[in-house]
């Protein structure tokens, strides 16, 4: 019994996905917005299966740990689990409202939605490099097909193409360095190549290339520059939805395996040192992400393209939390990561969700000029997008502003604090304030060209729950945000 508690959050949404599948596979008129409803009641039962196993203590679960290294059941897992399982829930939310307006509503996409969710989740949880790679193909899979799924769309069809081409590219890559990793300690599991290294008992040149395979991989899934060509496409490409739950959870769960592999393996001395390891090297890569993304984020006319800029520039914040983990405040670190991510689900959830309320079939908002005077004719879809974007922007008191609050403070804090690094992030966040604000300046300040098409905005009962669920909980978190820092501090990575 303590095993299957302790896995609840996995088996609840592998379970519903396998049921709601069936249900539209044998029943002749299925509502789809039934589906979109099931979908989000599975993850949001995920997520509270989540918390009630955080609240009972995974570490106090008879037989909860049978399945590692596999997978492994503790807190850091059911944090992840909860953010996972509420990104999936404000997806399925919005492709409620979405796909039946655009005439893309196929049974199809929610089962594809809670299955990637699982590979999620199975990423977060993995403590063994076969199970790990397992979790990352049961993700992308669904992923792909769910960037494509407007099949008359050349550009959907060209963004799952180039994605899958790509990801499938770095997988292998992946793939080919825990197999040197294997050649070189004999241990397939986290912990044990990590102890294999520090105990001098590995071929040093496997590691090393290892290493840097394993590290071409880690950044291309979390969207790093300069592996993040995919991303822009994608995100522009694939239905709201879908590049929602991209931007949110496939992220959250990239950065969950990153920490997972990049501490328990190669957290010794050596392999995490700031001369000869991963830190300079996530550190360069961060300032170019934030960079890049950033400077071009500012030259986009598209909203949707300006906001998967913003979610790479966003990866670059996050990696500063992830090179102050070799500090002496490690485990702040991890969890001003762990924070931030959670604040940047509910933001960037919530600001797709807007963008999607702004226009209807025919009449979308999609470029800065669509947004034109939606002030006025959509005052409550303007200010959710407006409380979303000053999330992203960082500012006080929402709740992306304590999370690079809390990412900053742990690298200066860290003891030989990364100050150059938070001064470049903190000019970062002032150059992509600007992005933030130009949209709001267009909702509120600008009209309609004359004779150019307007944006009318539609109306879905399911979107506007998914923008005010992310609205109360990223003004909880900015108002409230140490009770949630407590929680991740109690989730570090080595359980």
């Amino acid at each position: 019994m303590g095993l299957l508690f302790a896995t609840s959050p996995l088996l609840v949404v592998t379970i519903g996905a396998l049921l709601l599948m069936l249900a539209e596979a044998f029943t002749e008129k299925t509502n789809k917005g039934d589906l979109a409803l099931g979908t989000a009641v599975v993850m949001f039962a995920g997520a509270a299966t989540s918390i009630a196993v955080w609240m009972v203590g995974p570490e106090t679960l008879e037989g909860a740990g049978a399945l590692a290294p596999y997978l492994l059941a503790d807190r850091f897992t059911m944090f992840l689990a909860f953010v996972i399982c509420l990104g999936g829930a404000m997806a399925a939310l919005l492709a409620g409202g979405y796909m039946p307006e655009h005439g893309i509503d196929r049974g199809e996409f929610y089962p594809l939605l809670m299955f990637s969710s699982v590979g999620a989740m199975m990423l977060a949880a993995a403590g063994d490099l076969l199970s790990l790679f397992i979790g990352l193909e049961t993700m992308s899979l669904g992923v792909y097909a769910m960037t494509g799924f407007r099949r008359g769309s050349r550009r959907s069809t060209e963004a799952a193409m180039k994605y899958f081409l790509l990801g499938s590219f770095a997988s292998a890559v992946l793939l080919y360095g825990g197999a040197l990793l294997y050649g070189a300690t004999g241990h397939t599991d986290l912990v044990g190549i990590g102890q294999s290294i520090q105990a001098g008992l590995a071929t040093l040149p496997l590691v090393i290339v290892g290493l840097m395979l394993v590290l071409v991989g880690l950044v291309f899934k979390v969207s790093a520059v300069p592996f993040h060509m995919w991303t822009p496409d994608a995100y522009e490409g694939a239905p709201t939805p879908a590049t929602t739950f991209m931007a949110v959870a496939v992220k959250s769960a990239a950065f969950a395996m990153m920490l997972r592999v990049l501490l328990l393996s190669f957290g010794d001395g050596d392999s995490a040192s700031w001369g000869a390891g991963w830190p300079p090297v996530l550190a360069g890569l961060a300032v170019l992400t934030m960079t890049v993304a950033n400077l071009i984020a500012g030259r986009q006319e598209s909203v949707k393209r300006m906001l998967a800029y913003s979610s790479i520039a966003h990866a670059g914040y996050l990696l500063i939390g992830v090179v102050a983990t070799i500090r002496q405040n490690a485990h702040e670190a991890e969890a001003a990561v762990l924070f931030y991510l959670l604040a940047y689900t509910a933001s960037t959830a919530g600001a797709f969700g807007a963008l999607i309320l702004c226009g209807r079939k025919g009449i979308e908002a999609t470029s800065y000029e669509d947004l034109a005077g939606v002030g006025k004719r959509h005052p409550g879809a303007a200010l959710a997008f407006s409380l979303f974007l000053l999330s992203l922007a960082g500012v006080p008191p929402t709740a992306g502003f304590f999370g690079k609050f809390y990412i900053f403070r742990a690298a200066i804090f860290g003891g030989g604090g990364l100050y150059w690094l938070v001064v470049l992030g903190l000019l970062n966040s002032v150059v992509g304030a600007y992005y933030y604000l130009r949209v709001i300046v267009y909702m509120y300040m600008r009209e309609p060209a004359p004779g150019a098409p307007i944006a009318v905005p539609m109306r879905s009962g399911y979107v506007a729950f998914a923008l005010l669920a992310c609205a109360l909980l990223v003004l909880a978190l900015g108002i409230f945000p140490a009770s949630s820092l407590d929680l991740a501090l109690h989730a570090p990575v080595h359980g």
